[in-house]
């Protein structure tokens, strides 16, 4: 006889037994459903959160890159030119591959911390103050991974320089002919430069070439070189 006073299990206990009970393959064919399923929900989600920091209007959501660097951004050549194509902040500074996505994202916690903690651009007079350190961060990742973000949009090899100006044709088939890199030549193509910027760029690219991070690039005319810096930004 049945001890009528023992208590009914709860929901979940009573259906983790099912879960658990015989016969085993239709209880592994459930976790494996269940499991798939909540893989997709949490990569669904992932994905989505991740993508919405990949768009124009969270990188300006706070003060310090909306009155900055975003309002020189205005009237540049990447946001407003005949071909309407547009590229936003993500597509210049975020990389498109996954695995340097993650380490981009990893590293932009630091930003977190300035911005909620530190305040460390926090005021106009702070952010110029630190301009030429945010751009030698931004010049040396693009140095490193050969102006990535600029080549998911243009390629030398496949520029036709016949429909160049003259001056931008010879210049793009030299960088081509002695190996140099988009950023080499185009440091301020969206924003405003520091003061000595040449300088300042110089010394991020010596100190590569000293670690060894990247080549030295095939021997060019340093005159020729300069007066073609100072007349492209």
């Amino acid at each position: 006889m049945s001890d009528t006073n023992t208590p009914r299990p709860g929901l979940i206990r009573r259906f983790w037994t099912v879960l658990w009970s015989p016969p085993a393959a239709v209880s592994l064919g459930v976790l494996l459903i269940l499991g798939f399923a909540t893989g997709i929900l949490f990569w669904g989600g992932f994905h989505a959160a991740l993508e919405m920091t990949n768009t124009e209007t969270f990188c300006t959501s706070c003060h310090e890159m909306r009155e900055n660097v975003y309002a020189e951004y205005q009237g540049s050549v990447h946001q407003n030119n005949a071909s309407g194509v547009r590229a936003t902040c993500p597509d210049c500074h975020v990389p498109k591959e996954w695995g340097p996505k993650m380490i981009r994202k990893i590293q932009a916690s630091k930003e977190l911390y300035g911005h909620f903690v530190s305040g460390s651009i926090w005021t106009r007079d702070k952010f110029v103050d630190r301009r030429i350190e945010l751009a030698k961060h931004e010049w040396e990742r693009m140095k490193r991974n050969d102006s990535q973000a600029c080549r998911n949009c243009h390629s030398l090899v496949y520029m036709d320089f016949t429909l160049q100006e003259n001056r931008a044709a010879e210049n793009h088939q030299k960088a081509l002919d002695k190996g140099m890199t988009c950023i080499d030549c185009h440091q301020g193509i969206a924003h405003d430069l520091p003061d000595d910027y040449l300088t300042a760029y110089r010394g991020v690219v010596e100190r590569l070439q000293a670690e060894g991070a990247i080549q030295a690039p095939k021997p060019v005319d340093a005159a020729a070189l300069d007066g073609y810096l100072k007349t492209t930004n």
